[in-house]
């Protein structure tokens, strides 16, 4: 092989190279993606406690006594309107997807006449011991399924302490004897869960058993 042969073969592998690296440029040139500035989606995941650590505390729960005292029992029936495509609140009024709430604080869970109760909430009724109090209202429109399990009530709840004090509110009215408001603050006199109750003063007579 003489030297213009061996030429050529090395002019031939050196353009070969050429072309390639050529086209390498161009392509990365053409498919580059630049770095966004910002990520499309942030995640954010609360930081669980390491593990025999203290635990985040828990957001102290308004006393329903003291939410009714500022109620607005208008604002409550706005609420209401949401409730209306499955209760009734008329006297005598029809049960719907779920049963009439005329005169529904203080009455035994799961005791309206002719509606169909679910077996979670005859099971939470405790056979009519159970009454729809100022307090269990106020329980059960924060999250029902959380309240009474296997409830057929499909209604996500009333987050908003205000939201719940106004329709309880309502409620209260939808009767020809309206049921007494609790005292404002009587709950926080009440002894904490453990604790010892307080000695009646001297002379007065003891509590009455419960």
């Amino acid at each position: 092989m003489d030297s213009f042969e061996i030429n050529k073969l090395i002019g031939g592998l050196l353009g070969t190279v050429f072309v390639v690296f050529s086209v390498g440029i161009v392509s990365d040139a053409l498919f580059a993606s630049p770095a966004s500035e910002k990520p499309g989606f942030a995640i954010e995941a609360t930081e669980e406690p390491a593990e025999g650590g203290p635990a985040a505390p828990a957001a102290e729960a308004k006393p329903i006594a003291d939410l009714l005292a500022n109620a607005n029992v208008e604002a409550g029936a706005a609420v209401f309107k949401k409730c209306q495509a499955c209760h009734s609140g008329e006297k005598g009024g029809p049960n719907k997807v779920g049963p009439d709430l005329w005169d529904v604080v203080d009455r035994p869970v799961a005791s309206h006449e002719g509606f169909a109760y679910s077996a979670g909430m005859k099971e939470y009724s405790k056979a009519g011991a159970e009454k729809w109090t100022y307090e269990n209202l106020d329980h059960f429109l924060l999250s029902p399924k959380k309240d009474v399990k296997g409830t057929a009530m499909g209604f996500a709840g009333l987050p908003k302490d205000e939201d719940r004090a106004n329709v309880i509110a309502y409620l209260r009215t939808l009767s020809d004897n309206p049921k007494p408001l609790p005292t404002p603050g009587a709950s926080a006199a009440a002894p904490a869960e453990g604790a010892a109750p307080a000695k009646p003063a001297e002379g007065a007579a003891p509590a009455p058993a419960q």
